[in-house]
């Protein structure tokens, strides 16, 4: 497995995660061959720290830190709420008007936790493909910049407002993910991050980093854009 960089300096680095890669080892993991972290670390031949986490199953921007001082200066800025993130996901149904979730998630230890997200419609898609008692399918790709960093925070509240990320389990719509499963042979949970931006904490660099659409969400915009009638893995 090679990492795509996308941004490489002394003190950091960031990559482009693939979906279906964890950060780094862990009891939820415990079965995977590979984390990022260790290829990340073998690719460029020495020590990295990441300094936030992706989900397994969302790709894009994942940041590291390349000495321990960085480190430590980059956890300090994510907990600090100084790192604007920026996702790009599949959602079900039309969203019709941007807004703000501010909706209270509970996290593993039962602690209730302030989580607040925005989200911006980029565009609304109905498709030939009949679920339920509809003739038609319609979803939509958003932007959402989530301002607190809570555990499947987007998930959650993308799921809260009725317009869930598709292919996500356990918090989508288990009748789409089914859907897409067996009419596009898409398996992968449509989340991307797709972006952040930050202070470089040494150089004072603004730094504006990006990462491409995996295949598989380049796909799905093909299939609701009428350019694809199945998934090609």
């Amino acid at each position: 497995m090679h990492l795509q960089i996308l941004h490489q300096d002394e003190h950091l680095i960031a990559i482009s995660k693939p979906h279906g890669l964890a950060v780094h080892a862990s009891k939820m993991h415990r079965f995977d061959d590979f984390f990022a972290l260790q290829v990340l670390r073998d690719q460029i031949g020495q020590k990295v720290y990441p300094a936030h986490r992706l989900d397994k199953k969302t790709s894009g921007v994942l940041l590291f830190g390349l000495e321990k001082e960085m480190d430590s200066k980059l956890q300090m800025l994510f907990a600090a709420n100084e790192v604007k993130k920026t996702y790009h996901a599949i959602l079900r149904g039309f969203v019709k008007e941007d807004g703000v979730v501010d909706y209270i998630l509970t996290n593993n230890q039962a602690k209730e936790q302030e989580a607040i997200s925005a989200y911006r419609v980029l565009e609304n898609f109905e498709i030939d493909l009949p679920f339920g008692a509809h003739p038609t399918s319609r979803y939509c790709l958003a932007e959402l910049k989530p301002e607190t960093g809570r555990y499947h925070q987007l998930r959650k509240h993308m799921s809260h407002i009725q317009h869930p990320i598709i292919g996500d389990r356990p918090h989508g719509c288990n009748k789409q993910n089914k859907l897409w499963k067996e009419r596009f042979n898409n398996d992968c949970m449509l989340l991307h991050a797709q972006r952040i931006q930050f202070v470089h904490p040494i150089t004072n660099e603004e730094l504006d980093i990006t990462a491409p659409y995996s295949t598989a969400f380049l796909h799905g915009l093909e299939i609701l854009k009428g350019n694809l009638e199945v998934f090609i893995s």
